[in-house]
């Protein structure tokens, strides 16, 4: 009866080891795709913003990183900051600091909101970067994004400081009374402001991938949990052999 009990709990032990592993393997395959597909859009050449018509029946899965260029105005003096200690997307800046959305108005009067690029702590008051503010209608180049998901761990917002904590333009828009934007936003790549600030750059994918060590490592323990199962079942066969 002690036998069997002992096998039973290596049995369970074993599959939820394998199970964890080839998880893992699971995971490994959709981060490489997930990579694929980013590297593919980044490097894709910039095409047109979609019409305003189409906006609300975009698809965030298809369209989300598309690269887009399209001639429109920054609205000078308004600005939401959401704070980021660093980004996987952004490997050319580092935290704290801020990134700077500001509303942005198409040349047919619609309104985009742009993630304008990102500014160390002590430049988030726009009096200290006076050079790099916007004016005049500008050919923006960018990349589509969609709202940031929120979870229970997400600071509140404080929209009498300007500071968010999540990238989400039509919370930024309902305080700031701007108006209806678009249910995505821009992460702008081009043009530089004049001064450096806010930094522009390109997104590029550099999301950790170190699932098929983890897989190796639940496999590995697998083994060992086996080879030492075998061990203690054999020297216990020899104790209570004549």
């Amino acid at each position: 009866m002690k036998s069997f009990f002992f096998w039973l709990l290596t049995v369970i032990t074993l599959g939820v080891l394998v199970g964890l592993g080839t998880w893992q393997l699971e995971r490994k395959a959709w981060k490489d795709e997930l990579i694929s597909e980013l590297e593919t859009k980044l490097s894709a050449p910039p095409t047109n913003l979609p019409p305003r018509e189409r906006w609300q029946s975009l698809d965030a899965s298809k369209e989300e990183f598309r690269h887009v260029t399209f001639p429109a105005e920054l609205l000078a003096g308004e600005e939401a900051l959401v704070y980021s200690s660093g980004s996987p997307l952004r490997p050319d800046v580092s935290g704290p600091g801020y990134f700077v959305f500001s509303p942005a108005r198409l040349l047919g009067g619609s309104l985009v909101v742009v993630n304008r690029g990102f500014v160390p702590e002590g430049k988030q008051d726009p009096k200290t970067r006076a050079e790099g503010q916007p004016s005049g209608i500008v050919e923006i180049s960018g990349t589509m994004r969609w709202p940031e998901q929120r979870n229970p761990f997400t600071p509140k917002d404080d929209p009498d400081k300007s500071l968010w904590f999540a990238r989400d333009p039509a919370s930024m828009s309902a305080a700031k009374n701007w108006g209806n934007v678009a249910p995505f936003y821009v992460d702008q790549e081009g043009p530089p402001a004049r001064g450096g600030f806010p930094k522009v750059g390109p997104l590029k994918p550099t999301l950790t991938n170190n699932h098929l060590q983890y897989a190796v490592t639940w496999y590995g323990l697998a083994g060992v949990m086996l080879i030492t199962a075998l061990f203690f079942w054999r020297s216990r066969r020899r104790s209570v052999t004549p």
